[in-house]
């Protein structure tokens, strides 16, 4: 994978939702870079962001492997698909599920649809590479939110996880994440083997979020 991916977690975040939501697609699909863009947002945003921004990429923050039917307050792929989405996050630290949901869910999702599953270490980094989803994205849990990227807290988990990922499947993409705010994070994070990085409130909570992507990718 030659190209760099940078995929802005949408979360809750109130300044990321609905109207706030639509804005922030748009400041991203105006950036000029040829990294490439994804915006990961709520189930209920999903069609109103890629009319809001078209060309822009849109995954949904998770999604469940059940069929049409008697499945109360699961999310289907199919029909977040039909709504627009092109992949989604899953296994994320704040919302965990069973290799086998995402086994699963590989199975039911049509190729071309991007899977980015989520773990908090090496090992589960090297569990779920195994299924071969479209990328892995390792975030330490403790470092979620926080003012100190991986990158520098703890570059070998980054470099690590790069190294087992590809041992076991060469064609799975590595995302980092947690903590991560700037462009030098950026930077870091594809000299230790990342294809690219996963954040959120280094976007969704800075007060000038357009000039906070254009930081992300200004060395891309």
């Amino acid at each position: 994978m030659s190209e760099s991916l940078v995929v802005v977690n949408f979360k809750t975040y109130e300044t990321a939702q609905g109207a706030s939501a639509e804005d922030l697609a748009r400041k991203m699909a105006g950036i000029e870079t040829t990294a490439r863009l994804v915006a990961a947002v709520s189930a209920f945003d999903v069609e109103s962001v890629v009319e809001a921004a078209p060309g822009l990429e849109v995954w949904c923050q998770h999604l469940d492997p059940v069929g049409f039917g008697s499945n109360t307050g699961w999310l289907h792929p199919l029909t977040a698909i039909e709504r627009g989405a092109s992949g989604t996050l899953i296994n994320h630290a704040e919302h965990k599920v069973s290799l086998e949901h995402v086994a699963m869910l590989l199975e039911q999702t049509p190729e071309g649809f991007s899977i980015c599953a989520c773990a908090a270490n090496i090992e589960e980094a090297r569990a779920l590479s195994a299924l071969e989803p479209t990328f892995v994205a390792v975030e330490p849990p403790e470092l979620i939110g926080g003012e100190i990227s991986v990158t520098s807290a703890d570059p070998g988990i980054v470099s690590g996880t790069a190294k087992a990922v590809k041992e076991v499947c060469s064609s799975v993409g590595v995302l980092c994440g947690a903590g991560v705010k700037t462009g030098d994070d950026v930077k870091v994070a594809v000299q230790l083997g990342a294809s690219g990085v996963l954040l959120a409130s280094g976007v969704t909570m800075s007060e000038d979020q357009l000039e906070s992507l254009e930081n992300l990718v200004y060395f891309l």
